[in-house]
């Protein structure tokens, strides 16, 4: 009765948002613009989304991207992707039930993606600082004509503020300080922003830092599931042992807070309106995260693992960005993106009662190159590109004993030798301008991956090789039909194929995916194909737009974890525990389809309605067990919200949901991680959530949050970690 009664309460406040309101806000009206009007640039030139055949969701106002506590965090709440994770640092997007090194991320053009990206859950995206991003857009679907391999399921195209040049006579200074708090977490974040303006140079500097302590669960749990995710107790070293310490709040999630900074610096230099320099330097680091989910472990009545850290994620990136436009030559239009990425990863592991800790380290050093040029003739566009990536691994290990110092090898996580991965592309993009109304988008692209990985101490690991040595070549394509009426219907039909070839993480990796199971090298492995058909509509106007698009991928030559002999055994021990062998395996001929729906609607001038909604189904036929459920399918999930714009202040109220995840839904040895779920898989839930933000002065705006209003105990499909209960934020941005 209670909760009914919170519930009518809720909304009989948000039917009072609408009194007295006057304009929109960028949201709604992104949503209600005319076709006419939405631009993406995801393809690295600026496109009219009628004229595009693939899915692309965009992100770009300050409430979806900078008010959260990380990218990750952006994309949960806008309801568009589904988001694994293991830890609260951390968050792993899901697109059309392909993850990790199966989607592409980039950033500012550049590839996140590296070598070492692994098939299970990353955490990556959080290296990328949402305080400085200008928007994200969301590309549903294979796209390996113009972004290679691993665009399998789709790509995350991430864009970070550029400088701004002075629009008097005058050097121009402006920026920003924003605060942040949140109570579940106890997050305190903070981002000074500076933007310095001439007339033909800029600089643009962002800095942002962040504590957040360990994460409340809600407390509000299903009468069948009363002790879920309850932390009842932790570890900790007092003097030289390991004490079991009873957790006086079993809803505080003990061991999941961390710390980051993140530093962006951008120069521009503009010599003419045609040519444009941008010098992109980025810099994000974090101290230990703990991997909750590892540490929440329990054998025995006893947690399995008295530590069991990530290292300090270090992510480098210089860029230099040379754009050209309206040249007098064959390409009108060229764009050259040159890149240097280091990146730092580290596994700390130890168990309970063992003197003997684990380290493990990788540094991967990545140069890039992209080259991107545009041709008009006639109807038609023609955009020429050419990529290439050369990816360097030094991994490393040792075991300490804590006790005594003593040092001894272990097995390192990849190739402990020299270790290389190289990428090359050329590729070509159509577009043909039939008329208003009709578009054909069409391209091919020819790709190029080579590996070279060599094993050099294997008196511990006694594999039957000592390298692995790998060249794929693939070409890919798309074809698809844009069909946009005159009152800003807009229907596509698109045909794309996708391209993985095996990075070392695939061939080169030995690692415990879970207690009693070791993953082992398998140098057979080929490369993953995907053959996507899709149909979208929209559909846009003032009041009321709509889209829909349904999708069906064939999967060939899908890698899925299976049983596996290594050395003739079927279990080895790993890390003190006997294991059973697992190894990456093209044994499946996958299927994945599903339905996603949106709507906006503007109820009156102040007041508007959005929701969308996903569902994804996939599976594959095992040659022993028949059909088997496909990892990494999340279960059906949305957002609907209900929103008040006006000119000094807004409020949305949105109800976040996910259905049932089953399991007979549940592949057992994959990447769905069962054991974090309760044993009839993961439970359907929905949260109430209300934000306001206020326009204090022309250049002080307050938003303040109450998420998870009901304080519901949930969990994320998959996921270690439950997310945050009850949560009040507030958000202080000063403009100057």
């Amino acid at each position: 009765m209670c909760r009914k009664k919170m519930i009518s309460s809720i909304l009989m406040l948000v039917s009072v948002l609408g009194i007295n309101a006057q304009q929109l806000n960028d949201t709604v009206k992104t949503n209600s613009a005319l076709l006419d009007d939405v631009v993406v640039y995801s393809s690295r030139f600026a496109e009219k989304f009628k004229r595009v055949a693939q899915t692309i969701d965009v992100l770009k106002t300050r409430e979806q991207l900078n008010y959260q506590p990380n990218t990750a965090d952006a994309l949960i709440n806008s309801g568009k992707l589904f988001v694994q994770k293991s830890q609260q640092g951390g968050g792993s997007p899901v697109i059309r039930g392909f993850e990790a090194s199966r989607i592409l991320m980039v950033v500012d053009g550049v590839r996140m993606n590296n070598a070492i990206y692994r098939a299970g859950h990353l955490q990556n995206i959080i290296t990328i600082d949402n305080m400085v991003l200008d928007r994200m857009e969301i590309l549903y679907g294979p796209s390996s004509t113009l972004f290679g391999s691993d665009a399998l399921g789709g790509v995350i195209s991430l864009s970070t503020k550029d400088p701004i040049l002075s629009t008097t006579h005058k050097t121009q200074f402006s920026g920003a300080t924003t605060l942040r708090y949140s109570s579940a977490m106890q997050e305190n974040r903070g981002n000074i922003q500076l933007n310095i303006g001439g007339q033909k140079w800029a600089s643009f500097t962002s800095v942002s830092y962040g504590s957040f302590g360990d994460l409340v669960q809600g407390s509000n749990r299903s009468a069948a599931y009363p002790n879920f995710g309850k932390r009842n107790i932790y570890v900790e070293r007092v003097g030289n042992i390991d004490m079991i310490i009873p957790n006086s709040n079993p809803n505080k999630q003990i061991g999941s807070g961390y710390k980051q900074v993140d530093i962006t610096q951008k120069f521009l230099y503009q010599g003419s309106e045609k040519v444009q320099h941008i010098l992109n330097l980025q810099f994000s680091n974090t101290n230990d995260i703990p991997r909750y989910d590892r540490l929440s472990e329990i054998s025995g009545g006893v947690p399995v693992f008295s530590e069991w850290y990530y290292g300090p994620q270090l992510r480098n990136m210089a860029a230099y960005h040379l754009n050209v436009k309206e040249q007098s030559g064959f390409f009108k239009d060229i764009k050259i993106t040159t890149s240097f990425q280091d990146i730092e990863e580290s596994r700390m592991a130890r168990r309970f009662q063992n003197s003997s800790k684990d380290f493990r380290w990788e540094r991967i050093k990545v140069f890039g190159l992209n080259i991107d040029a545009k041709h008009y003739f006639g109807k038609h566009e023609l955009h020429i590109g050419a990529e290439s990536y050369s990816n360097y691994v030094k991994s490393t290990a040792e075991r300490t004993n804590i006790l005594t110092g003593a040092k001894s090898r272990i097995t390192t996580r990849y190739s402990d030798g020299p270790t290389s991965m190289a990428t090359h592309a050329i590729f070509a993009q159509h577009t043909f301008k039939i008329s208003d109304r009709l578009t054909i988008n069409d391209g091919l692209r020819f790709n190029l991956v080579q590996l070279n990985a060599q094993f050099v101490d294997t008196s511990v690991t006694r594999f039957p090789f000592t390298k692995v040595k790998q060249s794929n070549q693939s070409i890919t394509g798309n074809l698809g039909i844009v069909y946009a009426t005159k009152n800003n219907l807009r229907a596509a039909w698109v045909f794309s194929t996708g391209f993985r070839s095996p990075n070392v993480d695939d061939l080169a990796k030995v690692f415990d995916s879970r207690t009693g199971l070791v993953v082992v090298p398998n140098t057979n492995i080929k490369p993953e194909y995907t053959y996507n058909i899709e149909f979208n509509l929209n559909k846009y106007s003032n009041s009321f737009s709509y889209g829909a698009a349904v999708f069906y991928t064939a999967f060939e030559n899908a890698l899925v974890l299976d049983k596996y002999l290594f050395n003739g055994q079927d279990s080895i021990f790993y890390s003190g525990v006997k294991s059973a062998v697992f190894a990456l395996q093209n044994k499946a001929r996958a299927r994945i389809y599903g339905l996603s729906l949106n709507a906006s609607v503007k109820l009156v001038e102040s007041l508007s309605f959005e929701g969308v909604i996903n569902f994804t189904k996939g599976q594959f036929r095992d040659a022993v067990n028949g059909i088997t459920p496909l990892d990494h399918v999340p279960p059906t999930y949305g957002r609907v919200s209900l929103k008040r714009q006006g000119p000094k202040w807004n409020a949305d109220f949105w109800v976040l949901f996910n259905g049932w995840k089953r399991l007979a839904e549940y592949n057992l040895n994959g990447e769905d991680n069962l054991q974090y779920a309760t044993p009839d898989g993961m439970p359907a839930w929905y949260t109430l959530n209300l934000r306001s933000s206020f326009q204090l002065k022309k250049q002080i705006q307050l938003q303040v949050a109450l998420e998870n209003i009901l304080d519901t105990n949930y969990r994320y499909f998959a996921s270690g970690i439950s997310a945050s209960g009850r949560n009040l934020s507030l958000s202080l941005r000063i403009a100057y």
